[in-house]
This record gives structure tokens, C-alpha cells and sequence, in this order.
């Protein structure tokens, strides 16, 4: 038996401009998914996968036939004809990417998260690393031919440090950050349990003029640069401000401090596609305090969830 293992990811900095050549700050986080490899009937993959408490959420076999993997279980639930959609798509993907590791072969595969998938830590980009891994395939290339993104996920999910990330004219660049900030004890994390349709965001995003676009990614780009040397909480918070209103301006969106928490005494920056998954927050126990009565109950400190 193989196994393999990814990180999750937050992003700091740089979301939406990422896509757009903006430098980017990335930590990986202490839960990720894990895949497991073993031989199996020929011509069959038996997938299952596994949420953090051990329950079985996905499952089903596929039957390889030159390059397509039908899945064989009849499928009831529409979120389960999706995944298995996806991995379908991924598989085959997989296959155009290293076809020998496929024939006359089959396996048993079994992921398991250490994270709630509803987080958005990364269930897809740490899946893709695993199979990257395990085929010995470009990870990058693998993501592309299958969910898309800018790639920074797939960076974080090899990395046990943090990372800045950058698309340039010669592909993805990532790099080690020196991130570690002396004021964590003053940071923590909180889901928001919302899933947010970006897409109108994104599409306000789209029409913006190149030359303005231009313009964001050089500035987010420096507050990238700034934030990672910053060496105190005032600081942090002013920059990490100064990109929220870059970014609410860029996607036409209200920032989520006034949105939700207009009466919160700290910084509150989006992580990701804004209004979904986690929030970073600056403050103590009692700002945690401030969320929990607010009924957020999935707050994590930053040393209990950055790596």
C-alpha cells in the first residue's frame, strides 16, 4: 500500500488578483487529506472516501475502459452524481497524463480528510497533489486539465511553510515566505458556515479595465511584501485593510466587517472567494467571545491551524 499526504490552504493575500500575475501570501494549514493506494481487480478502481470522524461520504468503482471510468453503483443523491462526475473528470485527466499506470491494472483507493469539506481548506487541490504523487505527474498541469484555478492551492499542498505565489510569463512561481508573524497569539480563524455565490463578483471582476487590473496586482503585490515583514499588530491590521478596500473595489462587493460585523472592535479580512469559508481576525479570547455569541461556534487560533 502507497500513501500520500497534502496540506490545506488559507490565502492571506491576493484573492481574485492572484489569477491575474498579483504575488500572493499562502500558509499551509495543519489538516489536509491523505490517499491511500493499494492493488486491486483489474481493470476496476474501488474509490472511498472519508470525512474527518472516519464516516464514508463518497463512494463507488469505476470501471476503466481506455481511458473512461464509468462509475458502476447506481448513484441516488445529486451531490453524489457530482462527485462522481468530478472524479470521473479527474481520473480521466489522469489517464491522458500517464495511461500505463492504467493498464491491465486496477486499485483500491481511500481518501481521507483531517477537515470538514465544507471548509474549503482544499478537499479538490489536496486530492490532486495526492494523485500527482501517486502518478508522478505535474500537479500544476493535472489541475489545469481538471478543476482549474490559479494553481496557488496545489503550491501550498507541497509545502510545509508558508509561501508566496505568483503567475508569471514562465508559469507558476512559488516560493518560501519567512511569514511568522511575532503578534499570532493575537490571530485567529472563524468559519462563517455560508457558501457564497462569487459569481457575480467575479463577473464585476472580469470588466474591469486591464489598466486598472494592472494597477491592483502591482498593489496588492506590495502589501504582499509588506505584510510579510511586518513586525507588529498595528501594522498588519492597517495593511490588511488597505487590501480589503482594494479588493471590495475591484469585486463591487461590501467588505464582511460591514457587511455582518460593523460593531467589531478588530481587523476582519476575507480569506478566498469573499463571504464564504474562513474570516482572519485580530484579537484576543475576548473578540473570540465577540463570534461565539454571535453563534459562529468554528474558531481556530493561528497556531492551531497554520502549520
Amino acid at each position: 500500500m502507497q500513501v500520500f499526504r497534502s496540506n490545506g490552504k488559507l490565502l492571506i493575500t491576493g484573492e481574485y488578483a492572484v489569477l491575474d500575475g498579483a504575488k500572493s501570501l499562502a500558509v499551509p494549514t495543519t489538516k489536509g487529506q491523505s490517499l491511500e493506494v493499494s492493488e486491486g481487480e483489474t481493470g476496476l478502481i474501488s474509490w472511498k472516501s472519508l470525512d474527518e470522524n472516519d464516516n464514508i461520504w463518497f463512494e463507488s468503482d469505476f470501471r476503466i475502459n481506455e481511458g473512461d471510468f464509468q462509475p458502476l453503483l447506481n448513484l441516488d443523491k445529486p451531490e453524489d452524481k457530482e462527485t462522481a462526475k468530478r472524479l470521473q473528470q479527474l481520473l480521466r485527466s489522469c489517464f491522458r497524463m500517464n495511461p500505463a499506470a492504467f493498464s491491465d491494472k486496477g486499485y483500491s483507493i481511500t481518501t481521507k480528510l483531517d477537515f470538514n469539506r465544507k471548509w474549503g481548506l482544499g478537499t479538490s487541490s489536496t486530492l490532486v497533489n495526492n494523485l500527482a504523487q501517486w502518478l508522478q505527474v505535474d500537479a500544476y498541469k493535472l489541475l489545469e486539465e481538471s478543476f482549474g484555478g490559479s494553481g496557488y492551492d496545489i503550491a501550498v499542498a507541497k509545502s510545509d511553510l508558508p509561501i508566496t505565489y505568483q503567475l508569471t510569463a514562465n508559469g507558476p512561481a512559488a516560493y518560501t515566505a519567512d511569514f511568522d508573524p511575532p503578534f499570532k497569539d493575537q490571530l485567529f480563524f472563524v468559519y462563517l458556515n455560508r457558501k457564497q455565490n462569487s459569481r457575480e463578483a467575479i463577473a464585476h471582476y472580469r470588466n474591469t479595465p486591464k489598466e486598472d487590473i494592472q494597477g491592483l496586482t502591482e498593489k496588492i503585490s506590495g502589501i504582499t511584501e509588506q505584510i510579510i515583514t511586518s513586525e507588529n499588530i498595528l501594522e498588519f491590521r492597517m495593511l490588511l485593510q488597505a487590501h480589503e478596500m482594494l479588493i471590495a473595489k475591484a469585486i463591487n462587493t461590501p467588505r464582511i466587517k460591514e457587511e455582518l460585523f460593523p460593531d467589531y472592535p478588530g481587523l476582519i479580512k476575507s480569506l478566498g472567494g469573499w463571504g464564504g469559508d474562513f474570516i482572519l481576525a485580530t484579537g484576543g479570547e475576548e473578540e473570540q467571545e465577540y463570534f461565539k455569541k454571535k453563534g459562529y461556534d468554528t474558531i481556530f487560533s493561528y497556531k492551531d491551524l497554520i502549520k
